[in-house]
């Protein structure tokens, strides 16, 4: 389970930054920064991926009952133009500039899942499976899956054909036989091989 080693390393407030929709075909990447409270964390907290839906909706409302949240989105034609990993980084420190703003000066210390940080002026450290390791990026990793999955349940009443409320936009079997059928959405990531190749036999 996450804990808090990792924060207290660092001056409080730290950030726990975590990203949601890096390989999905269509629809935007999501970050949240996340400063949990120093007291009244809320319980149950994990990695994203361990937990349902109905718990990660209920666990997001909790944590930003409490916490600092910043969340950055980063929509499908941009992630065509910047590439899908610098889309990320960019989610990511719009993610902490939020946070930023809403305390009114950077965080102490931001801790990023994963082994490259953005190109920022933040103090940060990147942790290698850190929503497993520490409890902010969990509470992040949560915050930004669920905010994505919203997203996506909006878009699919705009493009139901696609399946969107169950695959979220993950190349899911149904979601390619969409594409073959009725061509590509404007949320679909061009780049991302499956949609080109649609654009080329639509």
């Amino acid at each position: 389970m996450p804990g808090l080693k990792h924060e207290r390393l660092f001056p409080f407030p730290v950030a726990g930054v975590d990203e949601a929709g890096r390989g999905p075909l269509a629809g935007p990447v999501v970050a949240a920064a996340v400063i949990l409270p120093a007291k009244g964390v809320p319980r149950g907290i994990d990695d994203s991926k361990k937990l349902t839906a109905a718990t990660r909706a209920t666990l997001c409302a909790r944590i930003t009952g409490c916490a600092t949240v910043g969340i950055g989105v980063v929509e499908a034609e941009e992630i065509d133009t910047l590439n899908i990993h610098w889309a990320t980084m960019k989610a990511m420190t719009l993610a902490v500039d939020a946070v930023a703003a809403t305390l009114g000066h950077a965080p102490g210390h931001v801790l990023v899942d994963g082994n490259r940080l953005p190109r920022w002026d933040y103090l940060a450290t990147a942790l290698v499976g850190g929503d497993a390791l520490s409890l902010s990026i969990a509470a992040a990793s949560i915050v930004a899956k669920h905010h994505r999955d919203e997203i996506m349940l909006r878009h699919h009443a705009d493009y139901p054909h696609y399946g969107w409320a169950s695959n979220k936009g993950y190349g899911s079997a149904a979601h390619l036989r969409a594409l073959d059928e009725h061509g590509p959405s404007p949320l679909h990531r061009r780049s991302f091989a499956p949609v080109a190749q649609a654009f080329l036999v639509s």
